[in-house]
């Protein structure tokens, strides 16, 4: 009796009108943000006073700022002294006495110099605050821009204006260039006695010589 149903089941589908084939796509979800937590605030903010300041003949400008979740974000501009790779050397966060010199850095744009005219790199820089950060009248501070040097660029570029300052300041340490497996490289050739190598190498590779400072300092508040 049960092949007899079984059968008969198989007929009728087959007799069954046939129904117009469609494929059935799935439906595209929008795009998933990222979870912030609901402790940190979201904000934009506003800017005080001037956007855009000079100092050491650097002009920097702030265009925005914002807080979204544990992240002060800020989009900061700056004009380039040279061709070199330059970027953000030093900067802090400060609110309520609190001061935050670790942060991160996302280039935005960059415009190299072109006839005379100096270049301008953008960035977004960002530093992490905890939930309970009192985020109401924080500062932004560029202290200085810099183009740490390749190794080659010792000699063809750092060594006279380093050699000119260590007999300027009476350190008594002299520099060369040495030829190490086909490629120039500046040395250390003499120091005092009662100066450790370590000491003499500070003096020498200071980033003074490849560093712009400022500061360049941009106030703002937080829109509510």
């Amino acid at each position: 009796m049960k092949k007899i149903v079984v059968v008969l089941l198989v007929l009728l589908s087959a007799c069954a009108p046939a129904q117009d084939s469609q494929a059935v796509l799935p439906q595209l979800l929008p795009t998933a943000t990222a979870y912030i937590d609901a402790s940190y605030p979201t904000a934009g903010a506003d800017l005080m006073n001037a956007p855009q300041q000079t100092a050491a003949g650097i002009d920097v400008s702030m265009s925005r700022a914002w807080v979204e979740g544990k992240n002060v974000n800020a989009d900061v501009c700056y004009t380039l002294p040279d061709a070199s790779d330059w970027s953000i050397w030093a900067a802090s966060l400060s609110y309520s006495g609190v001061v935050l010199q670790e942060y991160g850095t996302t280039l935005i744009s960059l415009q190299e110099p072109v006839n005379g005219q100096p270049g301008l790199r953008c960035d977004t820089i960002t530093f992490v605050v905890p939930p309970d950060a009192d985020l109401s009248s924080p500062t932004i501070i560029i202290d200085a821009i810099a183009a740490p040097p390749q190794p080659g660029d010792y000699c063809d570029i750092y060594m006279p204006k380093i050699q000119q300052a260590m007999l300027e300041r009476g350190t008594g340490i002299s520099l060369d260039c040495v030829d190490v497996n086909g490629t120039l490289t500046m040395q250390i050739l003499g120091k005092p006695a009662d100066m450790s190598q370590e000491q003499a190498e500070q003096l020498v590779y200071s980033d003074e010589y490849y560093t712009v400072r400022g500061p360049w300092s941009f106030p703002f508040s937080l829109s509510q």
